[in-house]
């Protein structure tokens, strides 16, 4: 008797301790935020992953009454950065400004210490942007059916830019539209964007896919001709230029991304808090604009849309890799 009394107890407490945690988590959830919260960006300061990781973080700062603190953990290829918020407190004071390359690439790539899944609740997707399939201007295709068929026609295999480097989104986008047009080509690589557009204007180079923000400038300038874009839907800010999809390649979509993530187990109201805020500056004209000048479009800070998101961006990319046959030790 004594000893089903003892177990009784025991259940009990143990049930109160229970009850007595789930009762704390919303409270300070609701307090949330008492003290600054640091944002790791994974990349150095500058780059166009980094402005939209400062343009959010100033926006909650602005919104939340405390001070979200960027800072640029640098080093293996943003792995680093990426492990130390999912091995962070989920409390919601460290958080990741996570991207394409260390949620959906890299772990396709390489072993990696963390699980793009399971360790981190997903905020907010907050910026898109597609590349550009381009050529230079002595090319004669005009389209991606005259680009298709002009390569098809040489008889010896055009080469091209691999921007960034094997691993990169340049580089894999390429795979995959080579895949889906049965083309073959000879991938040239490059430490970057910018030294592969020099050959590629200088005509060393007849194609590539570049991100966007960094087309439109030479082929206003009549260096670089645009074939089309990666993304579902033509990019806002050249509305002329048609998809891949609609140019005879139906369902080709991929774009680079930048978004919010959490350390697994982060409160949800502390997770929906900050969407919300992100949701609202989404509707905000002046803060719209300003990713619009920095070559982005706005997405949408759903935290359960963002989920599903990458969950297809994963099996995307990884398909990409797979097709590129890149693999890092």
């Amino acid at each position: 008797m004594a000893r089903n009394l003892f177990a009784i107890r025991r259940s009990l407490f143990a049930s109160l301790l229970a009850f007595a945690a789930t009762a704390v988590a919303p409270a300070q959830a609701q307090d949330w935020p008492q003290r600054p919260v640091k944002l790791l960006v994974p990349f150095a300061a500058g780059g166009n992953i980094d402005v939209m990781g400062r343009l959010a973080a100033q926006r909650l700062s602005e919104a939340l009454g405390q001070q979200f603190i960027v800072e640029n953990r640098v080093g293996g290829n943003g792995i680093i950065a990426t492990e130390a918020v999912a091995r962070a407190p989920a409390d919601g004071y460290t958080l990741l400004w996570a991207s394409t390359s260390v949620i959906a690439i890299f772990p396709a790539i390489t072993k990696v210490p963390y699980d793009p899944v399971k360790d981190f609740a997903p905020i907010s997707l907050f910026s898109t942007s597609p590349q550009v399939l381009v050529v230079n201007p002595k090319v004669p295709a005009k389209t991606v059916g005259e680009f298709v068929a002009y390569v098809k026609a040489q008889p010896v295999k055009l080469s091209y830019a691999g921007g960034g480097g094997p691993g990169s989104a340049s580089n894999l986008l390429m795979s995959l539209f080579l895949k889906r047009a049965a083309l073959e080509m000879q991938n040239v690589s490059y430490r970057g964007t910018a030294p592969a557009m020099t050959d590629l204007i200088a005509g060393h180079i007849p194609t590539m896919f570049a991100p966007i923000s960094e087309v439109l400038p030479q082929a206003r300038g009549g260096n670089v001709r645009m074939l089309a874009v990666s993304s579902g839907t033509r990019a806002q800010q050249a509305p002329d230029v048609p998809t891949i999809a609609e140019s005879g390649y139906p369902g080709f979509h991929a774009v680079s991304w930048t978004g919010l993530v959490a350390p697994a187990g982060t409160p949800k109201p502390i997770v929906d808090r900050i969407a919300g805020e992100l949701a609202r500056a989404m509707k905000d004209a002046t803060f719209v604009e300003q990713l619009h000048k920095n070559g982005v479009d706005p997405a949408d800070p759903n935290p359960a849309e963002f989920a599903t998101f990458i969950g297809k961006e994963i099996a995307l990319w990884g398909e990409a890799v797979k097709i590129a046959g890149v693999t890092l030790q």
